[in-house]
């Protein structure tokens, strides 16, 4: 190996501690990477240099020199995530710090012959409204569908009529910048490693409730994508077997209880006034507006399906034994009807050892999907594993050749 990929790839490890574990010294850098402190203090420097790393407080030490700590630099890069749904987009510009500096929303229709060339034309325009500083390095996708390879980008998303739908390829040949795309929880995961609970966290449990219900597994702080990159279809764990017949054609999933369209038939079912529009996502927000004003129907809807849900989060847990769950999602917006059957359903069926686990629920809005989608481009430095294949070098290129 080259001398100077020797040293891009350590100036890339320095950003990805100081971007996961916050600011440290150059001490400590060298402790956490097992290097040499003239190396640290060489890197380090060019870092500085090139606009990536800022020196901060000097901590005080025990009886020495005070140490002078390290931080990164936000606006050292940015990236547009884009949230693909069944009938818009979301995306953002989002600093390399996590700092969302803009976001936009188009009406989009995946099931037109154009659809590739409706969603590039609508990232297209975004791209020439961004400023030149700091540097975009790349493209982030996230899509309610599996992905072969984030590098790749081809996309199977039942939900969107794409059966084997080449986003990535597409848009790399419109936009002529780095294309990364993945599952939207398995990139809020990402996001959540970076600047969530992952930060301090390694093996940790994300779940999404809303339209659909997912879930992403992080393990030794990377997202586990399975073989085919489909890990984490949580929504469609069997949970019984005459259940009512789920979006992906099998009966009894999860999904079909606890994401939208179950919540309002299950309201329905019980004689509710569950609304007269098709947006099922609407419909519960309506029923969470009358669980809120104490409908005992409304709220027995919701802890019913917040039991359900937990029992099979329980199986899920005693599986892969995280350190924390973490809940995102809309449907996160009437959690608190939610919490009382999850958590007795979840505590019930858990291993006697991790009946203590923490479930933490976080804040939502509609530019989550999409700023998790920007993280895929902006964790690119911090990926060990090399997930994002060539496309992940060409971000690093991209970062490491940016100059203030």
């Amino acid at each position: 190996m080259a001398a100077t990929d020797r040293g891009d790839l350590t100036r890339t490890a320095i950003l990805a501690l100081l971007g996961t574990v916050g600011p440290l010294s150059r001490t400590e850098i060298a402790r956490e990477l097992d290097l040499s402190p003239a190396t640290v203090t060489q890197l380090t420097k060019e870092l500085i240099r090139y606009g990536m790393l800022e020196e901060l407080d000097l901590r005080p030490s025990r009886g020495g020199r005070p140490a002078q700590r390290l931080g990164l630099v936000g606006s050292a890069g940015r990236a547009l995530g884009v949230k693909v749904t069944a009938d818009h987009l979301v995306i953002v510009d989002v600093r390399l710090d996590g700092e969302v500096l803009g976001s936009w929303e188009r009406p989009f229709h995946p099931a037109s012959p154009a659809a590739l060339e409706e969603l590039a034309d609508a990232v297209a325009a975004v791209v020439e409204t961004v400023e030149e500083a700091p540097p975009l390095l790349g493209i982030g996708v996230g899509v309610p569908g599996s992905v072969d390879e984030q590098a790749v980008g081809t996309v199977h998303a039942p939900t969107l009529g794409w059966p084997a739908m080449p986003v990535g390829e597409r848009l790399r040949r419109r936009l002529n910048l780095p294309v990364l795309v993945e599952n939207d929880v398995n990139a809020l995961a990402v996001a959540e490693r970076l600047y969530g609970r992952g930060r301090t966290h390694r093996d940790f449990l994300v779940l999404t409730i809303g339209r659909g219900v997912g879930a992403a597994i992080v393990a030794d702080g990377r997202v586990y994508r399975g073989a085919r990159g489909g890990a984490g279809e949580f929504g469609h764990v069997p949970v019984h077997l005459d259940g009512p017949v789920c979006g992906c054609g099998a009966t009894g999933c999860l999904e079909a209880f606890v994401g939208s369209a179950g919540l309002v038939a299950a309201a329905r079912a019980r004689g509710l006034p569950a609304g007269s529009g098709e947006d099922p996502p609407a419909v519960v927000r309506e029923l969470g507006r009358a669980a809120d004003a104490g409908d005992e129907g409304a709220q027995a809807v919701f802890a019913e399906a917040g039991a359900i849900l937990g029992r099979a989060a329980a199986g899920l847990v005693n599986v892969i034994d995280p350190e924390v769950v973490v809940v995102l999602g809309e449907g996160t917006t009437e959690w608190a009807h939610w919490r009382e059957g999850f958590e007795r359903a979840l505590r019930r069926q858990l291993m006697p050892g991790r009946r203590d686990i923490a479930v933490e629920v976080e804040g939502w809005d509609d530019t989550s999907w999409a700023q998790g989608a920007a993280a895929l481009v902006l964790a690119t430095p911090f990926d060990e594993a090399g997930t994002a294949g060539e496309q992940g070098r060409l971000v690093r290129a991209r970062l490491i050749g940016a100059t203030p």
